[in-house]
């Protein structure tokens, strides 16, 4: 006889659906700049109650010039603790979503947090889906839809209390973040300042469900490309597109796909507080990832958003800090 628990757990092992034509159980970059093994395949037990909600389970962290080591924590439509806190409408807010496998204690953010505060006088935020994010592969990708719904809603609260214009928010996503960030313009009717993708990732194996980002997600946006075939999308996708060394195989990482899109975020940080990182728009995507560009000059990241910039574009780094070769 098998017994009732024995028989639960059974059932909740069923499979109802298999994506792609790979392994079943694969290792999945995540934001620790290594990989996760994951259940590629959708199971009774990933739909169970407990599975993610974000209005329960997203968190948001203010970090400003005033609290640059200890967040802030603010609740979605509580007004009272976001004006109390060190948010400043006057200045911009810089929203930052981590990828898959991250969480508020991400490299990504501690990273871009003090680059950040160190570069300019503005609000940070921390998106932390970890929840969504740490999920079944399958149900990662359905998570990035509905985390996007929940922060575009964080969005329209703060920009509705503080009187702060969606022209002065900058939306910043690594891997999935990425994907998630220009989701989330799309929901704010593409009137978002400024989106960055780091590295957007690319997953063959169930890329027909990945959310798009799309060059019109902001009234400008931004993609930087240093994983491309591997983890990360090949071909353009914002306004401006940047492939550093070719878009793959970083100098310093040694051929490591999680090494090659850690450096998105690195070289990002690095423009905020250094500037430099100037690159050649290119004719095409093929001539960038051949490194042949000879156009005109475009720098990297940046706080503010470079407005009317458009083009492919090709620069070189160093395998070290300081990674700008000028």
């Amino acid at each position: 006889m098998i017994g009732e628990d024995e028989a639960a757990s059974s059932i909740a092992d069923n499979v109802i659906s298999k994506f792609g034509n790979q392994l079943r159980f694969q290792h999945v970059p995540n934001d620790e700049g290594g990989a996760t093994l994951t259940d590629n395949w959708l199971k009774v037990a990933d739909l169970i109650p407990s599975a993610y909600l974000p209005t329960r389970d997203n968190q948001f962290h203010l970090f400003t010039r005033d609290n640059p080591t200890v967040s802030q924590p603010l609740l979605l439509y509580n007004g009272a603790l976001l004006l109390n806190s060190n948010f400043n409408a006057s200045r911009r807010t810089v929203i930052l979503i981590h990828g898959h496998g991250g969480s508020a204690l991400s490299n990504f953010n501690l990273v871009l947090i003090p680059s950040y505060l160190a570069a300019a006088d503005v609000n940070v935020i921390l998106v932390d889906w970890s929840r969504g994010a740490n999920s079944n592969t399958v149900l990662s990708l359905v998570n990035i839809a509905l985390s996007a719904r929940n922060v575009k809603n964080f969005i329209e609260f703060v920009t509705s209390t503080t009187g702060q214009s969606l022209a002065d928010v900058s939306l910043v996503g690594v891997g999935l973040g990425g994907l998630q960030a220009g989701l989330i313009g799309r929901r704010l009717r593409r009137q978002v300042g400024y989106i960055a993708a780091l590295d957007p990732t690319y997953w063959s194996a169930v890329h027909e469900l990945l959310p798009q980002f799309r060059a019109n997600d902001g009234v400008y946006t931004e993609v930087i490309h240093t994983n491309v075939g591997n983890r990360g999308y090949i071909k353009p996708m914002g306004q401006v597109d940047i492939y550093p060394n070719g878009g793959i195989n970083m100098p310093g990482c040694g051929r490591d796909d999680a090494c090659d899109q850690e450096r998105a975020y690195y070289y990002w940080a690095e423009a905020l507080t250094s500037g430099g990182f100037t690159a050649r728009q290119c004719t095409d995507y093929e001539e960038a990832l051949l490194q042949e560009c000879q156009g005109a000059t475009l720098t990297l990241g940046g706080i503010e958003p470079k407005t009317g910039a458009s083009g492919i574009y090709s620069l070189q780094t160093n395998p070290s800090p300081p990674f700008s070769q000028g």
